[in-house]
């Protein structure tokens, strides 16, 4: 099945928006009393759009122990046939719709490095659902008109070859995204092997970078974490919004007297991102242009997922992709190859 969707240049990740707009409470992390509301108001606002004009994409859970309430009567979520059908059955009456137009598997059923764990770990291998299965699932609801396309999320190359690869031997459908985290400062999982993988004239596969601005780090507020602005934003409105790297800076801040480096880590991220800074103000650009336009001008790049919480916001997100020079001006891709010799991915510990 050849992609035959037209993105545009940005996404909007709704749920983020729809938090600071007071339609819904924050749900990260996931719990059971918010699950499913993005979905009820994107479904209320549909009903006033042309359906044939709206790119609608959605997910389905990956492997958890955690959010076995997304299904009834289940203890743990896997990606198979059932969980599948159920999950994207209960999306459509939610969202109002016939029929959602990419669906993405939202992290894999086998164990991967995840959310904040950079090294595979093989004492954490677990027998998986087979890619077979997963795609037949797929096929199903395609034939039944429910599914446009499908995608990855959070996917590794072996991932994203082993579904390419079972497709072309079994006669099943192709995924045709992968939804990763891609910005200035987290660059590597993708760049080292995955753009390989997901050129054209490999396997084909579209990125949708999700946190081009790093979860709000490249916007500049978290600079000064005393500032109205970091005040307002999400790390501080919402406790729970990316508590794992909350806590991890906690831990690394109780371990500095014994391992000093460990400070250093915190430091090179904040050098790194004012460095950043200072060279978008160089060349009369802000720091979200900046990031934006760099995520925007990639070969590699399909479209970006935004997560604005607030109309300002959404204004300055748009606005760079659609204002800023494209592509940036060579001098201003210099200074970005540059600190990244220096700084590679500070997010990495």
């Amino acid at each position: 099945m050849l992609f035959q969707m037209h993105l545009s240049l940005v996404l909007l990740a709704a749920m983020t928006y729809l938090v600071q707009r007071r339609l819904l409470q924050y749900p990260i992390p996931m719990r059971k009393e918010t699950q499913g509301k993005t979905d009820l108001y994107i479904g209320s606002w549909l009903k006033s759009q042309p359906r044939n004009k709206i790119i609608l994409a959605t997910k389905v859970c990956g492997y958890s122990e955690r959010s076995s309430y997304l299904r009834e009567g289940a203890k743990v979520l896997r990606v198979d046939a059932a969980n599948i059908k159920e999950s994207v059955e209960k999306s459509l009456m939610r969202l109002n719709t016939d029929y959602i137009d990419l669906l993405q598997i939202h992290w894999p059923d086998r164990y991967v490095a995840l959310f904040g764990e950079f090294f595979y770990d093989p004492s954490k291998w677990r027998p998986s659902i087979p890619f077979v299965e997963q795609l037949k699932a797929f096929q199903e609801l395609i034939d039944e008109g429910k599914v446009r396309y499908i995608g990855v999320s959070n996917e590794t190359s072996y991932g994203v070859m082993e579904f390419v690869h079972t497709a072309q031997v079994e006669g099943l459908p192709k995924i045709v995204s992968i939804q990763n985290s891609y910005s200035l400062l987290v660059r590597c999982p993708f760049e080292v092997d995955l753009v390989e993988v997901c050129h054209p004239n490999n396997c084909n596969i579209g990125l949708l970078a999700y946190s081009p601005l790093g979860g709000g780090s490249l916007s500049g507020k978290y600079l000064d974490m005393s500032s109205e602005a970091a005040k307002r934003g999400r790390m501080n409105l919402f406790p729970g919004y990316m508590e794992r790297y909350n806590k991890s800076i906690a831990k690394i801040a109780d371990l500095s007297s014994e391992m000093p480096w460990l400070m250093i880590y915190i430091s090179k991220f904040q050098e790194a991102t004012e460095l950043y800074n200072q060279l978008a103000e160089k060349h009369g650009l802000t720091l979200v242009q900046l990031a934006l336009g760099f995520a925007r001008d990639r070969p590699f790049m399909t479209s970006s997922i935004i997560g604005a919480t607030s109309v300002d916001q959404l204004k300055e997100d748009i606005d760079a992709f659609v204002t800023t020079e494209r592509p940036l001006p060579p001098e201003v891709m210099t200074g970005i190859d540059n600190l990244f010799k220096r700084y590679k991915d500070p997010a990495i510990l």
